[in-house]
């Protein structure tokens, strides 16, 4: 059966597969810094609950020590290597397994295999954390070879390095009213599309977290990044189904048989 994905906002995906949960940059706070969630309701307590939680970079609004600390107990957890050494809360959490990855490393779960993959984005704990640990991507393989992005820009070897894939969770938009280097929004999404050429996609990362006070700045660069993400990939990659998810919903994208 193919699998079930469930975005609870912004990088938070639950990616149900072979009798395995996998929970994707788990947030689950009303604030973050600066941030406070203007889209969707906080994702329910049952979201917590994984088999495998993957970390894709060390930024707060995707390694969030409060919220992973709310994992089920025995849940592993998967960091960019030296993510400890800059994240001093991470070596206090005691319910999650931590393990260390880099790039080219694949972890076996069950009927799982995890492919850790590059990504092209700043890995840094900000604002004054060393450049130690690298940005990541994922692909899980099971019943449905799902490749979750993380952060990262376009870079000319993605489709090599992530390989063949039936879904794209890609990241269209941020937190704020500007993106910088090192981000996909609608339009460079779409041309990763291109170059990936997976039978589904789901876009994330956008219409959930928003600086306090600075609702009436770009408010677009908050609404419009999903139905313009869905508007670029029909003239990039017709072929390509784009699943635009409301949080908390799901959707099992088809697969190629």
């Amino acid at each position: 059966m193919p699998a079930e994905i469930t975005w609870w906002g912004h990088a938070t995906c639950t990616i149900e597969d072979s009798g395995t949960r996998v929970l994707t940059d788990p947030v689950f706070a009303r604030r973050i810094a600066h941030l406070r969630r203007r889209g969707g309701a906080l994702p329910p307590p049952g979201a917590t609950v994984a088999d495998v939680a993957l970390v894709s970079h060390l930024h707060a609004d995707h390694l969030h020590v409060p919220s992973l600390a709310r994992l089920a107990p025995g849940t592993l957890l998967l960091v960019p290597r030296g993510a400890p050494g800059q994240v001093p809360g991470l070596r206090r959490l005691e319910r999650p397994r931590l393990a260390e990855v880099v790039p080219g490393d694949r972890v076996q779960f069950g009927d799982l295999v995890i492919r850790v993959t590059t990504a092209r984005h700043d890995g840094r704990r900000l604002p004054l954390g060393p450049h130690r640990s690298p940005a990541l991507g994922f692909v899980i393989e099971g019943a449905t070879r799902t490749y979750f992005a993380g952060d990262t820009g376009l870079f000319g070897s993605m489709a090599e390095e992530v390989g063949s894939v039936d879904v794209a969770l890609l990241p269209v938009g941020g937190w704020g009213p500007f993106l910088g280097p090192g981000h996909l929004d609608a339009e460079r999404a779409a041309r990763a599309l291109e170059q990936l050429r997976p039978r589904s996609a789901v876009p994330v990362h956008y219409g959930t977290y928003w600086p306090i006070g600075m609702d009436a700045v770009r408010p677009h660069e908050f609404h419009a990044p999903g139905d313009e993400f869905v508007r670029r990939a029909a003239q990039r990659a017709p072929g390509v189904a784009v699943h635009l998810l409301r949080h908390g919903e799901s959707v099992r994208p088809e697969v190629a048989r």
